[in-house]
């Protein structure tokens, strides 16, 4: 289970070092094997395989002559990309990848259990924004008895 953001720089080649309490678990379930894509919100996922496999299949299955779902196999498939992991914990982010999200050097890697978005820092504060903006309007309905 990932959880957490951690404020995070890219070095010079576009590597993110990946925070060393998620190394053992990424390693363990994903043998150093991470899975890169775009999300529509305009920042990266970054899934172990066996966690990115069940969303690729579902979203392949989807009709390519339906509108949004070509939309999204184009986002969702056609960013995605294998990387590993180095020996440092390091994950190369390609530049393809970097430009769609503007991740410049400050960047944000934010624990969403089964996976990871990355969020460029003007991105991130941003989402920091809109989260404070909503107020008490946060919560989807029925989750009122959230005991936070």
């Amino acid at each position: 289970m990932f959880q957490g953001a951690a404020a995070l720089s890219l070095d010079a080649k576009g590597r993110l070092a990946i925070p060393a309490r998620h190394r053992d678990a990424l390693a363990r379930l994903a043998g150093n094997q991470l899975i890169l894509t775009a999300h529509p919100h305009r920042c990266l996922l970054i899934y172990t395989a066996p966690a990115w496999e069940p969303i690729r299949n579902k979203v392949l299955a989807g009709s390519s002559l339906e509108q949004r779902s070509a939309l999204l196999k184009r986002l969702l498939v056609g960013y995605a990309r294998d990387e590993e992991m180095d020996s440092a914990g390091r994950v190369l982010i390609a530049p393809e990848l970097r430009d769609f999200a503007k991740l410049e050097k400050q960047v944000h890697l934010v624990g969403q259990g089964d996976h990871f978005e990355l969020w460029s820092d003007e991105g991130w504060k941003q989402q920091q924004e809109a989260i404070f903006a909503l107020g008490a309007d946060l919560m989807p309905a029925g989750w009122e008895t959230l005991p936070l």
